[in-house]
């Protein structure tokens, strides 16, 4: 994610006359968690892993009256619980609690599989903890009605043609107009949510000294940094509130407990449409309250709440049918959004882009290519948002070129390092999906980009297309974020203002508490490790993968991040 990059000169014709500073983390959130209100719901699952219990769990903790309107649903805040069986059911009387931060444009589905695998794995050594999977406040707008009927067509007729569900509507995609309470979500807000909701469910400030872990994925990692550093009653000599005091240890997945964005840098396009922080502090959160800037990151292609509906609507189709033929890219309806980011996903080359021929409706693909297809290493070009789930199978392959070239000038935090690879036959044979632990069997065809380099092997492909699919499709809460707070990017941006730098009020938070690195070889630091952080390397691995990857690698090992999850819950005690 590019929290470098600045499209200058966007804004600065806007004529934005308030200049507003920030609030400090003094004041706890006006009623929270006032009439007690919390519910539980037990969340059914088709998950290979054994001898997890999985719920969601909703907990009211308003946002101020100054946040101005807002939904119902947005005065709650949500989290996915998982817990082994076997263990406690309340969540003080577990060993250790795990509670992690989502990173950018992502939600608490994208955990599941990393916390099954690590609940499972901790079970085997004799301790009960929990994983909590957190959902920003933001995710409160989203409607998963569509989804959760299972079936794609309906799915597609709910969200995109007006067809009911259940004598349901879709309220359509929410507009910048209707977020002017988002103007709200920064850093400041997101780590008083995760300290209001820690209080609420773990009263007892030793208690969550000693059970539990705070960390995260990607801009999780940050949002740990910050709420590290945190005070929040106020008064910085009385230190039982502090952020560092409300955790045993943090860890960090593929990115590193900071309060800076350096280690994220270079991963989202040109075009998202983030604010040039130049202007300022002020001037930035005028615009935000105004609405001339945007209150949530989108981009034209994939990274906007249209088209990142599209990849549950994926998974519904890999989950029920992985290997019958697809229909969705023809059922899907022609629209810019969703024209834009097949031509993105699915073009060889620059010509085929501009052409839009050939188009991924001319290909034959199985419902776990379709998947494949979107979130692939060698498929999709954003980093951040690739797996290593497997490879084409059925047909000839060729390089695809757009947007960059096989062996040209690498930018892993923005492509990735994989090379890229698309089916070759438009009205050819029917394109399987090879899964990750069929990579490298004897009926392989080991396909080769044009240079002789083979595009994947063994070692490399660690995530299971199925379970990414269950992750997708069967989650109460979504797997990505639509409608990401534009101010928590910029808040981080601008941490040498003086209104985001006064909320980093015991600095030393960070480095109070034992810290676990977990880093995918492949991943957004790729040859760039920090040594000091002696982290634990998941070899082939890609930056989604540390949260996807199957129980059981290719090598025959487990699945190294949990297992250095389930460790660290050992320890610090």
């Amino acid at each position: 994610m590019d929290m470098n990059r600045r499209t200058r000169g966007k804004w600065r014709g806007a004529a934005l006359a308030v200049l507003l500073t920030a609030g400090t983390l003094t004041a706890a959130a006006p009623g929270a968690r006032a009439d007690g209100a919390r519910t539980e719901t037990p969340v059914a699952s088709t998950s290979p892993v054994t001898g997890v219990t999985e719920s969601v769990v909703r907990v009211k903790v308003p946002l101020p009256e100054s946040a101005g309107p807002r939904p119902a649903a947005c005065d709650w805040l949500s989290y996915l619980r998982y817990r082994s069986a076997d263990g406690p059911a309340a969540s003080a009387d577990a060993d250790r609690i795990l509670v992690a931060q989502p990173g950018i444009l992502e939600g608490a589905g994208a955990f599941d599989s990393v916390a099954r695998n690590t609940v499972a794995r901790a079970a085997e050594q004799g301790l009960h903890i929990e994983f909590w999977a957190l959902d920003r406040r933001s995710n409160c707008l989203e409607d998963r009605t569509g989804i959760a009927s299972g079936d794609q067509h309906t799915a597609v007729d709910y969200y995109y043609r007006g067809k009911q569900v259940d004598g349901r509507t879709f309220a359509g995609f929410t507009g910048n107009e209707k977020l002017g309470w988002m103007a709200k979500l920064g850093i400041e807000q997101t780590v008083r949510d995760q300290y209001d909701l820690l209080t609420a469910e773990l009263p007892g400030q030793a208690q969550r000294k000693r059970k539990v872990l705070c960390g995260g994925h990607s801009l999780g990692g940050v949002i740990t940094g910050y709420f590290a550093a945190a005070d929040f009653d106020g008064d910085r000599a009385t230190t039982a509130d502090a952020g560092y005091n409300q955790c045993a240890g943090y860890f960090a997945l593929d990115t590193t407990v900071s309060t800076s964005l350096a280690d994220l840098s270079g991963s989202l396009p040109d075009d998202t449409n983030l604010p040039d922080i130049g202007l300022g502090y002020g001037v930035v959160q005028a615009g935000l309250d105004s609405g001339v800037l945007p209150r949530a990151l989108s981009a034209p292609v994939l990274l906007n709440p249209e088209t990142m509906t599209l990849l549950g609507i994926a998974g519904m189709g890999a989950l029920k049918a992985p290997d019958a033929e697809a229909d969705l890219p023809r059922y899907l309806p022609s629209n810019l959004n969703i024209e834009a980011t097949h031509r993105a996903l699915f073009s060889k080359n620059t010509a085929a882009f501009l052409t839009g021929k050939p188009a991924v409706k001319d290909f034959r693909l199985t419902n776990g290519a379709v998947l494949g297809a979107l979130l692939d290493d060698n498929s999709v070009p954003l980093a951040f948002l690739q797996t290593s789930v497997g490879f084409f199978d059925g047909g000839p392959i060729a390089d695809k070129s757009f947007p960059v070239a096989n062996g040209g000038a690498q930018q892993p935090g923005l492509y990735g390092t994989a090379y890229k690879a698309i089916p070759d036959r438009p009205q050819g044979p029917l394109y399987t999906w090879r899964n990750y632990d069929r990579v490298g069997d004897p009926d392989d065809p080991g396909h080769r980009s044009a240079d002789g380099t083979p595009f994947t092997g063994p070692g490399e492909e660690v995530t299971d297309v199925r379970q990414l699919a269950r992750s997708l499709a069967e989650q109460p809460l979504d797997f990505t974020e639509q409608y990401f707070p534009t101010k928590l990017v910029t808040d981080i941006q601008l941490s040498t203002s003086p209104q985001v730098k006064k909320l980093v009020v015991h600095p030393g938070g960070l480095t109070a508490n034992p810290v676990l690195t977990v880093l995918a070889g492949e991943g957004l630091l790729a040859g760039r490790v920090p040594p000091e952080l002696h982290p634990v390397i998941a070899d082939g691995y890609q930056h989604l993968d540390v949260l996807t990857a199957a129980p059981t690698q290719n090598n025959g090992r487990p699945e190294p991040v949990s297992t250095g999850l389930a460790a660290f819950s050992q320890s610090p005690r």
